[in-house]
């Protein structure tokens, strides 16, 4: 049967170490497929796991998925990247990514299907519902926030989950790859014709989640320096509200000593100044620092990726042609 790319979606589902769960996403995701009109190919990225989820995958059997790909990278690159991976190894034109651990409703699948086919280029799906901890919940609300504001203007203010995106958006994706950069912020920043989707989410299936605070404190920062030049105007506006502290310092300390001969010298504001300045000095240069870094960064045209390995999974279709290279 020759299927149209247009007729089918990519899902891919970048993964580090989830051995406890890949089967389970594995059979409810072909659940899912067995009861939809249209194809579903899943590309599965390895983001350099160290334990059994490759040989899970492996021996997995799909009935209902039509294609089934796993892409290995080289090492731990981060889940964008491994996204900007699936999305180039994907089939279709239709593409989206989803969670392992199933907290994603995999209705979304098939709306955001319809709602592209009606003629949109993306649909954002954001979260209804969910229960996380109230620091996550603070992290992705205060993120939303600075981002609508500072950065991209039309991010919304739920927060975007994942983003179902056809044909066009995935070329522009394939052909400007970028490093230290957010997937979803580039996407809503190209301005194409988008919908929102809202729904409620679940709690993780299966194992821990690798989305540390490390990795959201480097998306932030990776969010701020590509898409805003708010740091830098900070840096102006500390130093000119800095000086004109430092010049009412000045002339208050100039009339008192007029006004007052006696009047002791200020050692201990001086060294609050001194001290205040050298830490916005700091700052200051430490945001230059993250800019001029992803500059370099950039000049050098390091691959965002390296992709190790490529092999097509166990699927009905595979086992019948045997047209690809099996794992």
């Amino acid at each position: 049967m020759n299927t149209s790319k247009n007729e089918g979606i990519s899902i891919i589902v970048p993964f580090l170490n989830e051995e406890e769960g890949i089967e389970l996403f594995c059979s409810t995701i072909d659940d899912y497929a067995s009861d939809q009109s249209f194809p579903i190919e899943l590309v599965f990225v390895d983001d350099g796991s160290t334990d059994r989820s490759v040989e899970l995958l492996n021996n997995y059997k799909f009935h209902a998925v039509r294609r089934a790909k796993l892409v290995q990278l080289s090492r731990n690159f981060g889940s964008h990247a491994a996204i900007r991976a699936g999305v180039q190894q994907a089939y279709y034109s239709i593409c989206t990514w989803l969670g392992s651990d199933l907290q994603e409703p995999l209705e979304l699948i098939e709306r955001s299907f319809t709602l592209i086919n009606d003629g949109y280029d993306a649909v954002y799906v954001s979260k209804k519902s969910i229960v996380v901890s109230r620091l996550n919940r603070a992290f992705s609300k205060t993120y939303s926030h600075l981002m609508q504001k500072f950065a991209v203007s039309n991010y919304s203010s739920d927060g975007v989950s994942t983003i179902v995106f056809n044909d066009k958006i995935k070329e522009l994706l394939n052909r400007n790859v970028e490093g230290n950069s957010s997937i979803m912020l580039q996407i809503i920043d190209a301005g194409f014709k988008t919908t929102n989707l809202e729904l409620d989410f679940h709690e993780r299936s299966a194992g821990k989640s690798k989305w540390t605070l490390s990795k959201k404190v480097k998306l932030m920062i990776d969010s701020f320096v590509s898409f805003s030049f708010a740091p830098i105007r900070l840096v102006s506006i500390v130093g000119l509200i800095m000086f004109f502290i430092g010049l009412v310092i000045g002339i208050v300390t100039i009339i008192t000593k007029l006004l007052n001969y006696n009047t002791p010298a200020g050692y201990a504001t001086l060294a609050s100044m001194i001290a205040l300045g050298f830490g916005i000095t700091n700052i200051s240069l430490g945001i230059i620092a993250e800019y001029l870094w992803r500059a370099l960064d950039a000049a050098r045209n390091r691959p965002v990726f390296i992709i190790s390995d490529t092999c097509d999974l166990v699927t009905e279709q595979v086992e019948s042609k045997r047209n690809g290279k099996e794992c």
